[in-house]
């Protein structure tokens, strides 16, 4: 079973964003589904540079878990680039079950049903 990027939305807008790198954050939605069904589901990743990283860990005592996280610098991030490199990722992940699919992008972003029981 393959997974396949059908949207993505960065909240907020890279556009209105702050020219400081120490203040450069955004979360990245990505609705996932099978390919050709109307299923889908959203995995969230913060995307930030190094210096919005290191202001968080030191906001937070030195420690900072960066779990569902993506790195980038400013002067080069670009939205497609940003998007060619998510699809990649997701269209990496086969697994035999969606559950098992859904466990392996929650590597990469917080998956809406991660630590779910029934």
């Amino acid at each position: 079973m393959r997974a396949q990027l059908k949207s993505l939305d960065l909240e907020p807008d890279p556009s209105s964003l702050s020219e400081d790198p120490a203040e450069f954050s955004l979360l990245a939605r990505m609705i996932v589904g099978q390919p050709d069904t109307p299923g889908e589901e959203s995995f969230d990743i913060t995307v930030c540079t190094p210096e919005w990283l290191a202001a968080q860990c030191r906001a937070q005592g030195g420690l900072y878990n960066p779990r569902h996280h993506l790195v980038v610098t400013l002067d080069d991030f670009d939205q497609r680039r940003l998007r060619g490199w998510l699809e990649a990722q997701v269209r990496a992940v086969e697994a035999p079950t969606w559950g098992e699919v859904g466990e392996r992008l929650g590597r990469l972003g917080c998956w809406e049903f991660e630590d779910y029981t029934p």
